[in-house]
């Protein structure tokens, strides 16, 4: 598996991979276009995608205007191999690097990705207008629960 930062060139791709996903579906396809992904890859914030064999399996996208993770999602057939924390681990690396603001992001209710959430550190802080977790973590919660054996590609 190869980990490098998101180019506005893999967008295409991006959205296939959100496309796929099965829990915290976009029931609206519409309402995340190509020119969202640009705004958070190229002004609001970074990306990092994970590949294997040039297929974009994974990808994350930080928002460093709003402090939030503004996508995190591995291909429902590359689920349960290490990618989704790694790619975790790479955003909250550059970020906390960035800045000690804590992030922030929400998920759907009693999914994989709340349960992930949590064995990540991150703090439960009520839920949104929506219904879904909001979750936070902050600078020192990183540093105690990151690993300390991964690597980076910045």
């Amino acid at each position: 598996m190869h980990y490098r930062t998101a180019v506005p060139e893999d967008i295409p791709r991006l959205a296939e991979v959100r496309l796929a996903v099965r829990e915290n579906v976009l029931r609206n396809p519409a309402l995340v276009t190509g020119a969202h992904y640009l705004d958070y890859l190229t002004r609001r914030g970074r990306g990092w995608v994970a590949e294997e064999n040039s297929r974009i399996v994974g990808f994350t996208i930080v928002d460093m205007q709003e402090h939030s993770v503004w996508a995190l999602f591995v291909h429902p057939d590359f689920a349960g191999q290490g990618i989704g924390k790694q790619l975790h681990h790479q955003l909250l690396t550059w970020y906390f690097g960035q800045t000690s603001e804590s992030v922030w992001l929400s998920t759907a209710p009693g999914t994989r990705a709340e349960e992930f959430y949590r064995r990540q550190g991150w703090q439960d802080t009520g839920r949104t207008g929506s219904g879904e977790v909001r979750f936070e973590l902050t600078v020192g919660a990183w540093e105690d629960k990151k690993p300390g054996d991964q690597k980076t590609n910045k």
